[in-house]
């Protein structure tokens, strides 16, 4: 049993599609040129029972002196929201959701997620999409929960 379901497990990995934005869609362009902004893979990856998600926002995004704004979600493969992470060191607080929160600084930045869902409960193992969002600019990455 346990056996099938890793096989199921990386049929779904290889058969998922794409869950981007147009605007992270650049032809020509690096990940890093394209939005001014970078969502790298979390860690651990797969994870059980929380992950770190980190991200850079870059010099350009601050160019004229005002802050970005930034949002992070959690969907599940039918794209449904699951969970919003919360932010790690940021002025207003620790552990602050990130939705809608404003950065007034260039860098590497970092969130938490707990594996748990809006209301709560530990999500089922599986895939996950962690959608980052500057300034309106969207860009996703699979994550994995096993148990």
């Amino acid at each position: 049993m346990r056996r099938l379901s890793r096989v199921v497990l990386v049929l779904l990995l290889m058969s998922a599609p794409a869950f981007t934005s147009a605007s992270a869609q650049v032809i020509g362009q690096t990940e890093q040129e394209s939005g001014g902004f970078i969502l790298e893979q979390n860690y651990p990856n797969p994870f059980n029972p929380e992950t770190r998600i980190p991200f850079v926002l870059n010099e350009e995004l601050f160019a004229d002196g005002r802050p970005v704004v930034v949002s992070m979600r959690v969907f599940n493969l039918i794209r449904q929201p699951v969970a919003v992470p919360q932010a790690l060191n940021h002025p207003v607080g620790q552990g602050v959701l990130l939705t809608q929160l404003e950065f007034d600084r260039p860098g590497r930045h970092e969130a938490v997620w707990d594996g748990k869902d809006f209301g709560g409960s530990t999500v089922a193992s599986g895939i996950y999409w962690v959608q980052l969002t500057v300034n309106g600019v969207s860009k996703a990455k699979k994550i994995i929960v096993t148990k």
